[in-house]
């Protein structure tokens, strides 16, 4: 069934949220919204919203480098830029960061090619995502940009589920308090499975697909 979607009746700057309340599976855990961030990561105009909101809130931290997972490079780019210019965390004015897209190789783990290492060697990295349910792909990224000899400057997204994830506070812009009833659960425990109700779409950081 294809999802109905509407705008949650809240606003942070000129951002707004788009979702859809039914049965979804993600890769990790079955919901009962699904948060359509397409025009955020696709529109440029939107993008800079996002990024506007997130510097302002973002703690006082210097960083080197941003890690762009979920398709948020366009997010990252417009974030990058505010970041540096005057008045958005003077520590980061006139700096130069970088910007990194998540590269997953064929069993799943998140792996960097020798030519993208100095982007996280000794780096202060900005983990950024579009949203964030259970937090693993967020563990998942911080242990890499660790084992590549990286510090995490901080956790930020449109959407999060948590507030924390493994010590480090996350910055968002919309959480479950936008969400009323908002549900995530591991497939083996989903109250929606065992009532017998089918799921209405497979979705993943590129979307949904209706079933």
């Amino acid at each position: 069934m294809e999802p109905r979607f509407f705008k949650i009746p809240v606003c942070v700057g000129d951002v707004t949220l788009r979702v859809a309340q039914g049965h979804f599976a993600t890769r990790h855990s079955h919901i009962n919204y699904f948060i359509d961030v397409t025009r955020q990561q696709s529109c440029l105009q939107e993008a800079e919203a996002v990024a506007q909101q997130l510097a302002q809130r973002l703690p006082y931290a210097v960083v080197d480098t941003i890690l762009c997972m979920d398709g948020t490079r366009v997010i990252g780019t417009c974030l990058a830029r505010r970041l540096t210019q005057e008045g958005y965390g003077s520590v980061n004015q006139g700096k130069e960061i970088y910007l990194l897209r998540e590269n997953v190789s064929s069993g799943g783990q998140l792996i960097f090619r020798d030519n993208a290492r100095f982007m996280l060697e000794d780096k202060n990295v900005l983990v950024l995502l579009a949203s964030i349910t259970t937090g693993s792909t967020v563990e998942k990224a911080m242990r890499c940009v660790c084992y590549y000899g990286g510090s995490v400057a901080g956790v930020a997204s449109i959407y999060s589920h948590l507030e924390e994830i493994g010590g480090v506070k996350v910055v968002s812009l919309f959480n479950t308090g936008d969400l009323p009833g908002y549900a995530s659960h591991s497939p083996e425990e989903c109250p929606l499975c065992k009532q017998g109700l089918e799921v209405d779409a497979v979705v993943d950081k590129f979307g949904y697909s209706a079933l």
